[in-house]
């Protein structure tokens, strides 16, 4: 089962994009306007420490993990323990999702003078206390964190991990870059690894949008794509969208967002552009989607709004 279901506030090109806005503006103050409106709404974080993970790496070094807590961070679903056992259970368990920050590391001295990497993760202070009362919740966040760090990091952690008794945190808590405002987080599949919303979608295929073939020079070309809804009648509950990357083989080069009733997307060195309206208003902070390192297929869930 894929546990990889993170929601990371702000990731590397987010931060790039407003540190050259800045230097851009530093060398010509007129230019500060318009970039302005470029950049990624941020605020500085200083989390709260939680509690502290120890485990090693592949290469036997300590790694210390600091589980922390910010304001700014938003609650994931509040489900119980049944509904989380049931969900792990379904053959589709990626409509939970955990939101949280991965800081970057930071070298320390553990209490015996020598070195390690400290890392700050951090999570609504709402599912931290829900963490302390529920195993099950405890158990399978830290499995969904332990993966998102080696994703981020390319690197192996050992699942023998310890919790820290008398100590909330190794080492000083970085401050962080988080975001103001909510966007649509981009889960990666692995390779092997089927969307389960692309198999679903095979059974009740209702509409069909072909792609423009038109190559948009300026901005990229238009990828092929198709939009189909479920139900297969009346007012939908959600709308899958699957969009065909072939030269895309990391969802670190796509930038997506979504309006009420619009999909913007895209990507690295302008290989893809794709500006289009959908007949339905969707819930955007409801919206998820995944890219599938195999199929390189990005697949976009969007609930609709009801009808009024």
């Amino acid at each position: 089962m894929d546990h990889s279901l993170l929601d990371s506030n702000l990731d590397d090109k987010d931060a790039l994009l407003n540190q050259m806005i800045l230097n851009a503006a530093a060398e010509d103050p007129n230019l500060l306007s318009s970039l302005q409106k470029q950049a990624i709404p941020t605020t500085v974080v200083v989390p709260t420490p939680g509690f502290c993970l120890k485990t090693k790496n592949s290469k036997n070094e300590k790694i210390f993990i600091n589980l922390c807590t910010a304001e700014h961070v938003p609650p994931p679903q509040d489900l119980s323990d049944d509904d989380l056992l049931k969900l792990l259970e379904s053959e589709d368990p990626t409509g939970f999702r955990i939101p949280m920050s991965i800081g970057e590391p930071h070298a320390e001295i553990d209490k015996s003078g020598g070195g390690c990497t400290a890392y700050d993760v951090v999570v609504s202070p709402i599912f931290m206390e829900k963490m302390k009362g529920s195993e099950l919740f405890r158990t399978f966040f830290l499995t969904v964190m332990m993966e998102g760090l080696e994703e981020k990091y390319d690197m192996q952690l050992s699942r023998e991990w310890i919790m820290l008794k008398n100590r909330r945190c190794v080492g000083t808590i970085q401050e962080q870059n988080m975001r103001t405002q909510s966007k649509p987080f981009i889960m990666e599949m692995g390779q092997g690894t089927e969307s389960p919303v692309s198999t679903a979608s095979q059974n009740k295929l209702i509409q069909e949008v072909p792609s423009s073939k038109e190559d948009l020079k300026s901005r990229g070309k238009e990828p092929e794509y198709r939009i189909i809804q479920e139900p297969a009648e009346g007012h939908p509950d959600f709308l899958v969208a699957e969009i065909n990357l072939p030269q895309v083989k990391v969802c670190g080069s796509i930038s997506l967002d979504l309006g009420e009733d619009r999909i913007l997307l895209q990507t690295r060195s302008n290989i893809y552009y794709l500006d289009i309206y959908i007949p339905y208003y969707i819930v955007q902070s409801d919206c998820g989607a995944q890219f599938n390192r195999k199929t390189r297929i990005l697949t976009i869930t969007m609930p609709v709004q009801p009808s009024s």
